[in-house]
């Protein structure tokens, strides 16, 4: 539990340390390609008030906006950038390519050509693997039409992008390196608070023992001096329930402190028909049908010990919760890709409809329909918690179903092949 907690504390916190990187290299470069596209904006609108030309002289009043660029004398002649002005009435095309090298006069004919047939005021066109910015201005007779390549300044934003997400990457592998290294110390704590746990419901159990073994001989000395009453039959019955919970706690104990059990390749059809065998008769005689459908051969890698206990864990549930006269039924088989093995144990419960079953795996958990069975078939809460560490352990998983007035608990664990 310690390891699953600590993988997860890990998890967790590279997660949050990865949303709040995306969040501010995003922002940053939201920012950086918005202040981009305002500076592409500001350009075209300095070369569309004077004709497609720069300012010799007057430099633009400088915004004191965040998001507008600032500009100088100097800086406006870093642009690369054309133009062309058709005269409307003859349609003769004056050209400037005094800016810029890669675009020919006859290239930009053709360009102007194109964007004026899209009747939009301004917007981009791809041409020769290079994006540009277009604004036309209409003033009588005469249409100006200006180009500004964009790659400058578009090439920046990139450029910070890139380098954010860079140094977030390296960030965010560096601190989960050192999570890793310190998550130990940081879960200390509660490394000790759940080791003292165990420690503390494995001595009780071994504690409660004595007292009980006390009651349960003097209550047998009792019958052999006075004959069984009703009291000294429920109390070995109280004594039993208690033996009971107490054995279930030292065995869920010693699971979780014990997280690697010894694997050993098991045929869990021969554990499985045990179990079933073992059953059958209490099964019978408490008034249930029972049946199973069992492969053979099925291997799985598991620890013998805790798969039989898993069996009985599963098949006990069924027997107190099953429907008077009801149906029991135990299935093992192979996976629908044959690369698990699917164990599955279903009994009637016409009750379960509105019931929530994933959390009958919390440990104490009672439905509160459950509680108003007798008190012969009432359980404590605790064995499908202990049944899911248990296939926990295995590397396998457990889901509860219900279907057409049946509840079914479902394990999937992988195949086991032997190598020939």
């Amino acid at each position: 539990m310690i390891r699953h907690f600590r993988k997860q504390f890990i998890i967790f916190s590279t997660c949050a340390l990865l949303l709040v990187i995306i969040t501010i290299v995003g922002s940053i470069s939201s920012v950086t390609y918005f202040r981009a596209h305002q500076e592409v904006n500001s350009v075209l609108t300095i070369l569309s008030n004077n004709e497609g030309e720069m300012p010799a002289r007057l430099v633009p009043k400088q915004s004191q906006s965040f998001t507008q660029p600032q500009f100088t004398r100097e800086s406006l002649n870093q642009y690369r950038y054309f133009s062309a002005t058709v005269n409307t009435g003859n349609n003769q095309m004056k050209i400037d390519d005094d800016h810029i090298l890669s675009v020919s006069p006859v290239e930009i004919q053709k360009l102007t050509q194109r964007v004026l047939k899209r009747h939009r005021n301004e917007g981009r066109v791809f041409y020769n693997q290079t994006v540009y910015a277009y604004r036309i201005k209409n003033s009588g007779k005469r249409t100006n039409v200006v180009f500004l390549d964009e790659t400058l300044m578009l090439s920046k934003a990139r450029e910070v992008t890139y380098l954010g997400i860079m140094l977030g990457a390296i960030s965010l592998m560096l601190y989960t390196a050192v999570l890793i290294l310190f998550s130990n110390a940081a879960i200390r704590p509660i490394i000790q608070a759940e080791k003292r746990q165990k420690e503390f419901i494995t001595n009780a159990g071994h504690e409660l023992k004595t007292p009980l073994s006390v009651i349960s001989a003097n209550t047998e000395m009792q019958e052999l001096m006075s004959g069984e009453t009703d009291l000294t039959k429920s109390t070995k019955q109280q004594v039993a329930r208690l033996t009971k919970l107490i054995n279930y706690f030292v065995s869920l104990a010693r699971l979780q402190e014990k997280p690697q059990l010894t694997m050993t390749v098991v045929d869990a059809s021969q554990v499985a028909n045990q179990v079933a065998d073992s059953f059958k008769s209490v099964i019978i005689q408490d008034g249930k049908n029972f049946k199973k459908s069992v492969s053979a051969g099925l291997k799985v890698r598991a620890n013998e010990h805790y798969l039989y206990e898993l069996i009985s864990i599963l098949l006990d549930n069924a027997t107190k919760y099953c429907d008077p006269h009801g149906e029991i039924f135990l299935n093992l088989n192979l996976g629908k890709r044959k690369r698990n093995v699917m164990l599955s144990v279903t009994n009637s419960f016409a009750a379960g409809k509105d019931v929530d079953y994933q959390r009958f795996f919390e440990r104490f958990y009672r439905e509160d329909k459950a509680r108003t069975i007798s008190e012969k078939k009432s359980g404590y809460g605790i064995g499908l918690s202990m049944a899911q560490s248990i296939v926990k352990s295995f590397g396998g998983q457990i889901k509860a179903s219900y279907s057409n007035g049946k509840i079914s608990f479902i394990v999937t664990i992988k195949r086991q092949i032997k190598n020939k």
